[in-house]
Parts: structure tokens; C-alpha cells; sequence
């Protein structure tokens, strides 16, 4: 069973969010994968967590970069775990199945709470996870951007 946690944004765009919660990741010394809806915005993410912090160092990579397997944080649009990561996160609509699900330890979904599709998605992802018999956690930024967990 996957613990997996939602993360709707309200006060905070994925480009400021996302950097602070794989630094956090990246701390726990576990690999990660990141997957992302298209191509496009694994170039853009690529190119996010070299710049987004000049005082900050996110060792990562993705499929134009090479060496898989030594990467620490995977960006991709498919569904590949080249590094053997037990941390997935799902950003830009990117999604999961159940059985993909058992392969990680835990789950990050990230969505875009000013989008009535990226909600709704996130709500049918989670009644399938917890079909699934995955234990499921809601986190909502308050005013200041942090992070609270909250009710689903």
C-alpha cells in the first residue's frame, strides 16, 4: 500500500511550489520521479530547478540529459523509473494507475486548484487510490502558502 497526498494549489504556482517540496524530498535521500504532462513542461521544469534558487542545488535530469540511473530526481512524461525512485510526483496532469502506484512508496499529486479540470481529475484520482486501498491525505495552502492539511 502507497501513501499518497494531494496538494492543491490556491496561493502558489507549481513552478514556485514544486522546488520546495522536492527539496524536502530530496532531503529523505530517496530517489524521485517526476512526471509531467507533456515533453514541453519536462524542458520547462528542466530548465525551473536549475534556475529557481541561486543559493539552492537540485541534482537532477531528464531523457536530453542521459544517465538515468544516477539521477536523484527523474523528470519525465512517461511513465519510466529508471532510478529506481520510490517517491512519484504528478504534476501537470500527469496521472497514475493503481498498479503503477505499488511500485512507489509514496505519491505526490500536485493540481491546480484555479482549474476546474485539474480538480476534477484530482477528485477522481482519488476515489480511485482509495478504492485501491491506498491511504490518501488533502493539503491546502493557507494565506501564506503553507501547507495545511485539511478534510477531503
Amino acid at each position: 500500500m502507497s501513501r499518497v497526498d494531494f496538494y492543491h494549489l490556491q496561493t502558489q504556482p507549481l513552478d514556485v511550489v514544486l522546488p520546495k517540496l522536492l527539496e524536502k524530498a530530496y532531503e529523505t535521500g530517496k530517489s524521485t520521479v517526476v512526471r509531467i504532462g507533456t515533453e514541453e513542461r519536462v524542458d520547462f521544469i528542466n530548465s525551473l530547478l536549475w534556475t529557481y534558487n541561486d543559493q539552492s542545488f537540485l541534482p537532477h535530469g531528464a531523457k536530453k540529459d542521459g544517465n538515468a540511473e544516477l539521477q536523484p530526481i527523474w523528470l519525465t512524461s512517461g511513465t519510466d523509473n529508471p532510478n529506481l525512485a520510490s517517491l512519484l510526483f504528478l504534476v501537470d496532469g500527469a496521472s497514475a494507475t493503481p498498479e503503477e502506484l505499488a511500485g512507489y512508496m509514496r505519491i505526490f499529486n500536485i493540481f491546480d486548484g484555479h482549474s476546474p479540470e485539474a480538480v476534477q481529475q484530482a477528485r477522481n484520482f482519488w476515489k480511485s487510490v482509495k478504492a485501491s486501498g491506498n491511504d490518501c491525505f488533502y493539503w491546502q495552502q493557507d494565506a501564506s502558502g503553507k501547507w495545511k492539511q485539511a478534510g477531503a
